[in-house]
Parts: C-alpha cells; structure tokens; sequence
C-alpha cells in the first residue's frame, strides 16, 4: 500500500515537472519575434523612404513585413535605433555613423551593408552653371560635422578653398587653410538649406534634401561632387539585431536587380546604387 501511494506521487511530481516543462516552451515561444509583426526600419524624408517603400513591396512579397517610419532629420534616426524602437535605419552614410558613435560611445549600433551614393552638390539662385562665384559669397554647409566636412572637401576639390587634410571626412571650418575669396561660410541644419537657397550665395545640399526641394543635381547644380569619395550610405542596427536573419533577407531585397533598376528609373541617374 505506501508502495502503492509513492508512485502515485512520484508519477504526479512527473507530470508537474512535464507540464512546467511545457510551460517554459510555450513562454519562449512567446519571446519569438511574430512572422505577422512588421520590422521598423527609420529613414529620412526623400529618396530613403522612397527606396525604402520600394524595397516594402518587394520584401512582402517573400513574406517579409516593414514598416516604414520616417524622419526630418539625421539625428534622431540613430536615437530611436539604439533605444529599440527600430529594427534598423537607412538615412546615413559611414563617417555620419563614425562621428555619431564617437560622439555617443554609449550608442551600439553596426553597419550591415551598403546602400546609395547620393552626391552632394552646390546649388545657387544667384550664380548660374559655368559662371564665377563671387569673392565674399556666402556658402551654406550642414552644421553636422561628417556632412559639414563634406561639403568643404567638395570646394576643396573644386579648387575654391584649400583644406589641412584632404581625407578627413569631418573636416571643419577651422581647418580651412585657405580661402583667397573670403567666403563666408553658415553652417545650418542639412534639412533646412534648400528653404534657405535664397538667403545664400551658394548652397550645399545633400540630394535626398535637394530632390524634394525641386533640385536636381545632373540638372540644376553649378558644382557636383566627384564620385570617388567615401560617403556610401548604409544600412545600420544595433549590435543585438546583427546576427538576425532578417538583416540578410533585408539585404538581398535591397540589392537586388529589381530594387537597383528601381533607383535608376525613378532617380534618373541622380541616384547610385552602391553594389
């Protein structure tokens, strides 16, 4: 008889581990990411949400789902990624993420894979294609420091100003070593200057900021920027979603044929793939 009674509790402390056992599975079952749940990946007003709406489509169709979630800005693409309300973003190019990360060591965030190249260009309503830009002009730059830097190695390759290192990618106005017509330089925010083009002499303006302003910069710009320069744009995420096997499919979606003819045809050209 208590032979009798210990199997029976023996069996009933079996079944209660077997069902927390069961338990635990369905919980971390849980913690799976839904197939049915949208990634959010941030982008900026303009061509990146454009592509990025493209590749949308295109990723549905393999039974991935995004959610597009736009920004007017550079900065806060990078806030949102680290602090987990995004998946990824598609905004920057290499030495904005450099400086970023230099600028908050606490950020984690990685480069997946290459994107664009969208050129930088000056525009101007004051001076035309081919004309000279007069002594004492006033030059607008973005007052962040990968894109204010570009700006001044594109005049320096123009021969317009002269710099102290041609390779550094943020390059400031302090490190202007010469400048024979008195330029003078406002750094404003990179999103801002097409409203400003009027304000200024000469303008330098990112194209994902200057196409939605009307600009073109194979039509409209008096000066573009060569295209042997570092500022490829990426696709970034955090350090925790690196490994994620939706960072590869995102990746063969972006750089597929179909997304690459997509960015000829609707940009005309003012657009690169970087693959």
């Amino acid at each position: 008889m208590l032979l009798k009674k210990l199997s029976v509790i023996l069996a009933t402390a079996i079944l209660a581990v077997g069902l927390v056992g069961c338990g635990g599975e369905k919980k971390d079952e849980k913690k799976a990411p839904a197939a049915d749940k949208p990634v959010k990946i941030g982008v900026t007003a303009g061509p990146h949400a454009e592509i990025m709406d493209n590749v949308k489509k295109l990723a549905e169709k393999q039974g991935l789902k995004i959610e597009v979630v736009e920004f007017n800005d550079f900065v806060t693409p990078n806030v949102a990624l680290n602090q987990g309300e995004l998946f990824a973003n598609s905004m920057q190019h290499a030495p904005y993420l450099a400086a970023t990360l230099k600028k908050e060591p606490s950020f984690k965030l990685k480069e997946c894979f290459k994107t664009v190249i969208f050129p930088m260009a000056v525009y101007s309503k004051k001076v035309k294609k081919g004309e000279t830009i007069p002594d004492g002009a006033t030059v607008a730059i973005p007052n962040d420091p990968s894109n204010g830097g570009r700006a001044l190695l594109m005049l320096d390759a123009a021969g317009l100003i002269k710099v102290k290192d041609k390779k550094n990618p943020v390059t400031a106005i302090t490190d202007i070593t010469e400048n024979k017509h008195n330029f003078k330089f406002q750094e404003l925010d990179a999103a801002g200057i097409p409203r400003s083009i009027n304000d200024v002499t000469i303008a330098c303006i990112n194209v994902n900021y200057a196409l939605p302003a009307g600009l073109n910069p194979l039509k409209d710009a008096i000066l573009v920027e060569g295209a042997d320069n570092p500022y490829v744009n990426i696709f970034v995420t955090t350090e925790k979603n690196l490994n994620d096997p939706r960072i590869k499919q995102i990746e063969k979606v972006y750089r597929s044929e179909e997304n690459k003819k997509f960015i000829l045809d609707h940009f005309k050209g003012s657009i690169l793939s970087a693959w």
